[in-house]
């Protein structure tokens, strides 16, 4: 089946068709200088495409968000979050199918080309069953994809261009199709903007870029002039989702527009602010410190799961007769056996919580308990539990446990299921566990990172870890006195009673 959107009209009125399977296979240039219509361009394409493939937007100043409540993109601010939680969630918007737009808004050239780079870098490095077709858009991609060294850092660089290399060079085997946008073709990286296919050229003035636009459009130099007579919102268009010969066309309304319009003349108040001086030179207000990101950051898979819920519409399942508490209690522990059947599992450790919690629910949908299904975060909870060998009957009922669970709760989410394993050990006054068995509670293979957890535990004031002459370790909780048996860093994974998922 073939899906054409339209962009607008041609120069003899007619509508001006725009091959979207073709795109996909061929991916898109757009080029114009400020004003001359670009992300009205995009903005189009993006909302007639919305229904028929998923997107995402690299937005370096915030215009497109406005796209989250018309069209139920996931507004990710880049700036609350972390380069490896940027990368883990072009991952996981992959997997959900889950169409995002990345506000760079507010952060510095160098971690806007960071930020960027690890979220196509996510969307790149999923994993073959996830390669579903996405328009990737990159507005103002010279900035992400330079042609020259600039005043950032040559890392950040390297990594920023490397990652727009691989959208654009080896991302169409993965089924990211890469639309890219830019004021100047001349400080576009030339690798970058030779694997477009199709190209739609608006308004410019500059002879090096009107000379670059004609020769991609296969005009003659003399009929570069032609550009600098361009109207905002007029392009040029050429390549095979396009035209097989250059086309004038010019781009339809949109439904959505950009939180800041194009700045319009506004006249003087007519009365003089009193004491001018007094107020513009005032004494700043004192400085805020900004609380940590880990710790105050949305949880972006959270975020996913809803937005994924939403742009499919999921009703509610219908609720069911009312149930008596010994009926309740018996459907709970059947949920708990659920849970204990999944973490059996040999990669349960190492899976991804997202994949995790979707077969979950659908076991428990299969076992008839669709009305106790947990969300989300009760399912981290019991999750964090489960992997310290606690049932819920036992966390919920027991002061000591609780008390933990409150000591756990100072911890980032992802540390606090280690810290609930030590803590169990530790009360049953079995050998600590090994380096080996807390890696595969945080859901990593890494033995370094393990003892590194251990120390950022420690340093939180929550433990005491000691070695004594054989190199066997103790850790003691503090206030609690509760404290582990002498163990084997080094040993493999230990299965201790309840320990063993």
């Amino acid at each position: 089946m073939t899906v054409a959107i339209e962009m607008g009209q041609t120069t003899a009125g007619a509508p001006a068709k725009l091959d979207l399977e073709e795109l996909l296979a061929t991916r898109l240039l757009v080029q114009g200088n400020s004003g001359s219509g670009k992300s009205h361009l995009l903005r189009r394409l993006l909302e007639q495409s919305a229904p028929w493939v998923q997107q995402t937007i690299i937005d370096p100043e915030g215009d497109f968000v406005s796209l989250g409540d018309r069209y139920g993109h996931l507004v990710i601010d880049a700036e609350q979050h972390t380069e490896r939680g940027l990368q883990a969630a072009g991952e996981r918007a992959r997997m959900h199918r889950v169409s995002t737009v990345l506000n760079l808004e507010g952060l510095d050239a160098e971690n806007q080309m960071r930020r960027a780079a690890a979220f196509l870098s996510g969307l790149f490095e999923v994993a073959r069953d996830h390669w579903y077709p996405m328009l990737v858009v990159v507005d103002e991609a010279q900035l992400f994809a330079p042609a020259v060294a600039g005043e950032v850092s040559d890392e950040a660089r390297k990594l920023s261009l490397g990652a727009m290399t691989n959208l654009m060079c080896r991302g169409r085997k993965r089924g990211l199709a890469g639309i890219i946008a830019t004021q100047r073709l001349a400080k576009l990286a030339k690798n970058v903007a030779a694997e477009a296919s199709n190209f739609l050229m608006g308004r410019t003035f500059l002879d090096i870029d009107m000379a670059r636009a004609a020769d991609l459009l296969g005009m003659e130099r003399r009929q570069a002039e032609a550009f600098r007579d361009l109207e905002r919102g007029q392009f040029m268009a050429l390549g095979p989702a396009l035209s097989r010969r250059p086309l004038g066309l010019r781009i339809g309304p949109t439904d959505t527009s950009p939180r800041n319009g194009t700045p319009r003349l506004m006249a003087m108040p007519e009365a003089a602010l009193e004491d001018a001086r007094a107020i513009i030179l005032a004494a700043p207000p004192p400085e805020t410190v900004r609380a940590s990101r880990r710790t105050t950051s949305p949880d972006l898979l959270d975020q996913l799961m809803a937005a994924k819920s939403a742009a499919l519409e999921i009703r509610p399942e219908p609720a069911e007769p009312q149930i008596s508490a010994e009926d309740l209690a018996e459907r709970r522990e059947r949920v708990d056996r659920v849970l204990r059947a999944i973490l059996a599992q040999p990669d349960a450790g190492f899976r991804v919580i997202g994949v995790l919690y979707q077969e979950f629910v659908v076991r428990c949908r299969i076992e008839g308990l669709a009305s106790v299904v947990p969300d989300l975060p009760e399912f981290r909870r019991m999750l964090t539990h489960a992997r310290a060998g606690l049932g819920s009957d036992m966390a919920e009922s027991d002061d000591a446990w609780r008390d933990v669970s409150v000591r756990a709760s100072l911890l980032p989410d992802d540390m606090q299921g280690v810290f609930m394993m030590i803590a169990r050990a530790a009360k049953e006054g079995w050998p600590c566990p090994s380096d080996a068995a807390i890696a595969r509670a945080y859901g990593s293979h890494s033995l370094r990172r393990a003892r590194r957890l251990l120390t950022y535990i420690e340093e939180q004031g929550l433990i005491v870890c000691q070695l004594d002459g054989t190199g066997r370790r103790t850790v003691t909780l503090v206030e609690l006195a509760w404290a582990t048996a002498p163990g084997d860093p080094n040993a493999a994974e230990v299965e201790q009673g309840s320990l063993a998922l």
